[in-house]
């Protein structure tokens, strides 16, 4: 192909108070065109093949967020939305970097840009693996590297414990129940995911040991039967009402790792779900810790190497069960983003650029 002198990208127009809006005139991203220069020394021209699609980066947009209190720089108005993909070196300006050769970049939503190459991670290699590309934005990268910190260096989660993790078909969730049951050993692990089929997948292709349906009618007393006796553990992908049933449903002296907020993150403006049952976490002495997995960057490389190992032993699955891959042509980025916020995707949603 010929070398690139524009690129497409998908700018941030409007900060969303709520949803985000794909049309109108308040629509939260407009595609736009700009000029690319050609790389300097030590830098990379880069092809965004594989877009990571991640529920945290709609506080990235919010109108409402301080940025002093975020735990990364926010997306600027009529600046590329920001994401990290998968890309292909199209022209290298810097040595050991090949042109050809596959790599992870912040690209954000543009179909090309220029990189400094110190800023791009080379992908390992996974030989003998039948483990797709992709698992290194999800199982393999910051999601994988999220749950295993989360649930043994924030929950510090050991083999007596019973965990509850919701948002166990999402993609945390999902690497969460399989690291507390097949690698720590958890007496006892129960998901919280929404409809039978993703409750089913979560018991029978992860292997928890219950997964209570969030949107049954009878989820409430669902959970208090699989909570009986309560809970050490509990792995918090989505804030709201079900954070606030489950400090009813934690031992004294139980722990939380808090991660995500997804039931709360598109109430930007509104009054969000106020916790009812906060004297639970004072009258049973219940630990809560929120955290970021590069909280722990200094022990990335080494916990990566022990997920690659945990699933050549086979006491992990990294298949496509575990990953939603939805072809996209550059003009729908967004359309395939907002399928986060749907319950559209099972395990970790990528975008792949058709």
């Amino acid at each position: 192909m010929s070398i690139p002198t524009k690129t497409r990208q998908w700018i941030l127009s409007n900060k969303p108070s709520g949803l985000p809006s794909l049309s109108g005139p308040s629509q939260t991203f407009t595609l736009t065109t700009a000029t690319l220069d050609s790389p300097a020394s030590n830098q990379l021209l880069l092809q965004l093949l594989y877009l990571s699609n991640d529920p945290g980066q709609r506080g990235w947009i919010s109108p409402y967020m301080d940025p002093a209190r975020l735990y990364t720089t926010p997306v600027e108005l009529n600046s590329p939305m920001n994401a990290r993909g998968i890309c292909k070196i199209l022209q290298s300006r810097a040595d050991g970097w090949a042109e050809g050769e596959l790599v992870l970049a912040n690209l954000g939503w543009r179909e090309y840009a220029i990189m400094d190459a110190a800023k791009c991670q080379t992908i390992p290699n996974l030989e003998g693996m039948d483990v797709s590309v992709t698992q290194f934005l999800g199982a393999l990268g910051g999601t994988g590297l999220t749950a295993w910190f989360g649930i043994k260096e924030v929950a510090k989660a050991g083999r007596e414990d019973a965990v509850v993790v919701s948002g166990a078909a999402g993609a945390v969730g999902s690497m969460v129940v399989q690291i507390a049951k097949h690698i720590i050993g958890c007496k006892r692990v129960i998901g919280i995911a929404g409809g039978k089929e993703k409750c089913r997948w979560v018991k029978e292709h992860l292997g928890a040991d219950a997964c209570v349906d969030y949107k049954a009618s009878s989820f409430v007393d669902d959970l208090k039967r699989e909570t009986e006796g309560f809970v050490e553990v509990y792995f918090d992908n989505v804030g709201g009402e079900i954070l606030d049933l489950m400090l009813t449903r934690i031992k004294r002296h139980g722990r939380v790792a808090a991660c995500g907020a997804v039931a709360e993150y598109n109430k930007d403006g509104e009054r969000g779900y106020g916790i009812k049952n906060w004297f639970e976490v004072v009258s049973n002495r219940i630990e809560i810790k929120g955290f970021i997995a590069w909280d722990f960057f200094d022990k990335a490389a080494e916990a990566t190497k022990e997920m690659v190992k945990a699933t050549r032993e086979g006491k992990m699955k990294i298949d496509a069960d575990n990953e939603t891959v939805v072809e996209t042509g550059f003009d729908g980025v967004p359309e395939t983003w907002m399928k986060l916020f749907e319950g559209g995707n099972r395990g970790k949603l990528i975008t792949k650029l058709v």
